[in-house]
């Protein structure tokens, strides 16, 4: 048997004022998005913005439903808003960010299984890595180089 380690590198800025600007922006989207977010039942909600490659920036949140395994996560509708609405222009990054009314988030919340999933097939389908920007309601920004830093074992087309 033999052991192997993987390991992700990211950047942590302590604050979005110490971001670059059009990161800094793409995370106030994020941020104004939580208010739409569609969460009667956790009441945790989850915004999410992209920005795409002609420098357009979408914002999309989380739909709960009752039945918990049908709730939709923000990041897969911001990404697949933005697929359906520029189909040929490349993501070049995601901001993402959580709120809960019980209690101050103060780490970034990552995106779930599913969503680093569904950012990396981004990638694949784009042949352009997506930069992941995370943040809670405060604290410090998170901000990796790409979806496979988030999920390094991601399931691809090449096993089909």
């Amino acid at each position: 048997m033999k052991k192997y380690t993987l390991q992700t590198e990211f950047a942590m800025y302590e604050s979005p004022e110490d971001l670059p600007e059009a990161d800094r922006a793409l995370l106030f989207l994020a941020k104004k998005s939580l208010e739409n977010a569609y969460a009667p039942y956790s009441n945790f909600k989850v915004g999410a913005a992209v920005l795409l490659d002609n420098g357009e920036m979408l914002g999309g949140t989380n739909y709960e439903n009752a039945s918990y395994p049908l709730c939709i996560c923000a990041e897969q509708t911001v990404l697949t808003t933005a697929a359906n609405r520029f189909p040929n222009l490349p993501a070049l990054a995601i901001a993402v960010t959580v709120k809960n009314p019980k209690l101050v988030i103060d780490r970034p919340g990552p995106p779930c299984g599913a969503c680093r999933q569904v950012i990396c097939e981004t990638e694949m389908k784009n042949r352009q890595s997506i930069r992941v920007i995370l943040q809670g309601e405060t604290g410090p920004v998170y901000v990796f180089e790409s979806g496979k830093d988030l999920l390094p074992l991601a399931f691809d087309g090449s096993y089909l």
